[in-house]
């Protein structure tokens, strides 16, 4: 990536790229981790018949864990879509996302339910939340520096520059009215 001089890379775009894909990345894998199984429960039944094998996800043990995940997510791609105080805000909350996985994916591992246990799928979602949480404090010190999205294809007016084929400033340009009333009474309001 080059930047707008073209030959130096462009530290904004590159920060911004790596903090989005720190939240892709954790909350993709908190995401993931609570899919799999954390513990299997053994039920046990009458005399002749066997105990049964139930196996429990991270997501049916913590429903809201998987859900955060996905506010995750949308939260890296938030980044990407706003600017300025929003997108601090937006840090902010990603922050608070990756704070609460790393709480769930800790509970997973300190208190589990009876039964054999998994430690292993509760440690990513924990990890997946240190992610989103690095990638939250990212973007609230340093994402008012950071590119927006489409800022190169905004465009920038400059009031003496002229209105294109009709030689007049663009400050003298006719309202959005008075244009319309100039096609009503048949004229061309482009030409001056």
């Amino acid at each position: 990536m080059t930047g707008p001089d073209g030959d130096r890379p462009d530290p904004g775009r590159r920060q911004l790229a790596y903090a989005v894909l720190l939240c892709l990345a954790g909350a993709g894998l908190a995401l993931f981790a609570t899919t799999r199984t954390w513990v299997v429960e053994l039920v046990d039944r009458p005399a002749p018949l066997p105990a049964i094998r139930q196996a429990r996800t991270g997501a049916a043990l913590l429903p809201w864990v998987s859900a955060l995940a996905v506010v995750g997510l949308a939260g890296a791609g938030a980044v990407l879509a706003t600017r300025g105080l929003s997108r601090r805000l937006v840090g902010v909350l990603l922050l608070l996302v990756g704070v609460l996985l790393v709480v769930g994916g800790g509970s997973g591992l300190v208190s589990p339910p009876a039964g054999a246990v998994s430690h292993q799928w509760p440690a990513f979602c924990l990890l997946g939340g240190v992610l989103v949480a690095v990638g939250g404090v990212w973007t609230v010190r340093s994402g008012n520096r950071w590119p927006v999205m489409g800022a190169r294809y905004e465009r920038r007016e400059r009031p003496d520059a002229p209105v294109a084929g009709t030689g007049r400033p663009a400050g003298d340009r006719p309202g959005t009215t008075q244009a319309w009333d100039a096609l009503d009474r048949g004229e061309d309001p482009t030409v001056g």
